[in-house]
Protein backbone atom coordinates (compact mmCIF):
# COMPACT_ATOMS: atom_id res chain seq x y z
CA UNK A 1 0.00 0.00 0.00
CA UNK A 2 1.17 3.39 -0.95
CA UNK A 3 1.72 6.07 1.76
CA UNK A 4 0.08 9.28 2.30
CA UNK A 5 2.03 12.51 2.92
CA UNK A 6 0.46 15.36 4.31
CA UNK A 7 2.01 18.08 5.05
CA UNK A 8 2.18 22.41 5.43
CA UNK A 9 4.26 24.51 3.65
CA UNK A 10 4.23 28.67 4.07
CA UNK A 11 7.67 29.37 2.70
CA UNK A 12 7.70 26.23 0.66
CA UNK A 13 10.59 24.68 3.04
CA UNK A 14 8.21 21.68 3.85
CA UNK A 15 6.97 21.71 0.23
CA UNK A 16 10.10 20.65 -0.70
CA UNK A 17 10.99 17.31 1.89
CA UNK A 18 7.17 16.15 0.81
CA UNK A 19 8.04 16.32 -2.73
CA UNK A 20 11.30 14.29 -2.24
CA UNK A 21 9.26 12.01 0.36
CA UNK A 22 7.20 11.08 -2.88
CA UNK A 23 9.91 10.55 -5.56
CA UNK A 24 11.01 7.74 -3.06
CA UNK A 25 7.99 6.16 -1.84
CA UNK A 26 5.52 6.81 -4.71
CA UNK A 27 2.85 8.09 -2.01
CA UNK A 28 0.28 9.95 -2.52
CA UNK A 29 0.40 13.54 -1.81
CA UNK A 30 -1.51 16.52 -0.18
CA UNK A 31 -1.04 20.20 0.81
CA UNK A 32 -2.86 21.63 3.52
CA UNK A 33 -4.54 25.15 2.78
CA UNK A 34 -5.65 26.64 4.97
CA UNK A 35 -9.43 28.62 4.37
CA UNK A 36 -7.84 31.70 5.40
CA UNK A 37 -4.04 31.67 3.99
CA UNK A 38 -1.25 33.40 5.91
CA UNK A 39 -0.25 36.86 5.09
CA UNK A 40 3.11 36.72 2.57
CA UNK A 41 4.83 38.89 4.95
CA UNK A 42 7.22 36.22 7.35
CA UNK A 43 6.74 39.08 10.69
CA UNK A 44 2.91 39.20 9.83
CA UNK A 45 2.77 35.30 9.51
CA UNK A 46 5.42 34.77 12.80
CA UNK A 47 2.86 36.79 14.71
CA UNK A 48 -0.84 35.53 13.70
CA UNK A 49 1.20 32.06 14.53
CA UNK A 50 2.32 32.74 17.88
CA UNK A 51 -1.68 34.08 18.36
CA UNK A 52 -2.99 30.65 17.09
CA UNK A 53 -0.16 28.48 18.73
CA UNK A 54 -1.61 29.53 21.72
CA UNK A 55 -5.25 29.73 21.17
CA UNK A 56 -4.87 25.91 19.89
CA UNK A 57 -3.82 24.93 23.35
CA UNK A 58 -7.63 25.80 24.36
CA UNK A 59 -10.28 22.99 23.35
CA UNK A 60 -11.71 23.47 20.27
CA UNK A 61 -9.92 25.56 18.41
CA UNK A 62 -7.97 24.93 14.74
CA UNK A 63 -8.17 26.92 12.01
CA UNK A 64 -10.37 25.78 9.05
CA UNK A 65 -8.58 24.17 6.02
CA UNK A 66 -10.19 24.51 2.55
CA UNK A 67 -8.10 20.50 2.27
CA UNK A 68 -10.25 18.31 2.19
CA UNK A 69 -8.96 14.21 2.30
CA UNK A 70 -10.88 11.23 1.15
CA UNK A 71 -10.19 7.57 2.25
CA UNK A 72 -7.53 8.38 4.98
CA UNK A 73 -8.37 5.43 6.49
CA UNK A 74 -6.83 3.33 3.39
CA UNK A 75 -3.75 4.16 4.38
CA UNK A 76 -1.26 2.65 7.13
CA UNK A 77 1.31 5.19 7.27
CA UNK A 78 1.45 8.49 6.93
CA UNK A 79 4.47 11.01 6.28
CA UNK A 80 2.88 14.21 8.41
CA UNK A 81 4.86 17.61 7.42
CA UNK A 82 4.86 20.73 9.42
CA UNK A 83 7.52 23.86 10.03
CA UNK A 84 8.14 23.98 13.53
CA UNK A 85 6.07 27.64 14.36
CA UNK A 86 6.81 28.66 18.29
CA UNK A 87 8.04 25.30 19.01
CA UNK A 88 4.68 23.63 17.62
CA UNK A 89 3.07 21.81 15.11
CA UNK A 90 1.63 24.62 12.42
CA UNK A 91 -1.73 25.19 13.31
CA UNK A 92 -3.29 23.83 9.93
CA UNK A 93 -1.00 20.78 10.85
CA UNK A 94 -2.98 20.51 13.93
CA UNK A 95 -6.82 21.03 12.63
CA UNK A 96 -5.41 18.12 9.90
CA UNK A 97 -4.61 15.95 13.59
CA UNK A 98 -7.31 16.68 15.05
CA UNK A 99 -10.22 16.31 12.17
CA UNK A 100 -9.33 12.47 10.56
CA UNK A 101 -9.55 9.62 12.64
CA UNK A 102 -5.90 8.14 12.77
CA UNK A 103 -5.58 5.34 15.31
CA UNK A 104 -3.67 2.41 14.64
CA UNK A 105 -2.14 4.53 11.83
CA UNK A 106 1.98 5.16 11.82
CA UNK A 107 2.60 8.65 11.61
CA UNK A 108 6.20 9.30 10.32
CA UNK A 109 6.34 13.07 11.35
CA UNK A 110 9.12 15.60 9.06
CA UNK A 111 9.88 18.91 10.51
CA UNK A 112 11.77 22.31 8.77
CA UNK A 113 13.07 25.21 11.01
CA UNK A 114 14.73 27.46 11.03
CA UNK A 115 17.20 26.82 13.97
CA UNK A 116 14.76 25.60 16.44
CA UNK A 117 15.56 21.86 15.94
CA UNK A 118 12.03 19.99 16.58
CA UNK A 119 11.25 21.33 20.36
CA UNK A 120 7.57 20.15 21.31
CA UNK A 121 6.24 19.01 17.62
CA UNK A 122 6.29 15.35 18.06
CA UNK A 123 4.71 15.47 21.33
CA UNK A 124 1.80 17.61 19.98
CA UNK A 125 1.48 14.82 17.08
CA UNK A 126 1.42 12.55 20.21
CA UNK A 127 -0.78 14.56 22.14
CA UNK A 128 -3.34 14.95 18.96
CA UNK A 129 -3.13 11.23 17.85
CA UNK A 130 -2.50 9.03 21.00
CA UNK A 131 -3.81 5.81 19.21
CA UNK A 132 -1.42 6.42 16.38
CA UNK A 133 2.30 4.97 16.10
CA UNK A 134 4.18 7.89 15.45
CA UNK A 135 7.41 6.99 14.26
CA UNK A 136 11.20 8.73 14.37
CA UNK A 137 10.75 12.07 13.03
CA UNK A 138 12.72 13.77 10.54
CA UNK A 139 14.27 17.48 11.12
CA UNK A 140 15.86 19.71 8.61
CA UNK A 141 17.23 22.90 8.65
CA UNK A 142 18.96 23.32 5.60
CA UNK A 143 16.53 22.93 2.89
CA UNK A 144 18.44 24.51 0.55
CA UNK A 145 20.84 21.58 0.80
CA UNK A 146 18.65 19.01 0.12
CA UNK A 147 18.11 18.00 -3.21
Amino acid sequence: MKPLIVYYSWSGNTRKIARLIRELTEGEIVELIPEMPYPSSYRETTEQARKEIKAGYKPGYKPPLKTKIEGVEEYDVIFLGTPNWWGAVAPPVATFLSQYALSGKKIAPFITHGGGGKQRVVEDIKRLCPDAAVLEELVVYDVEEVS
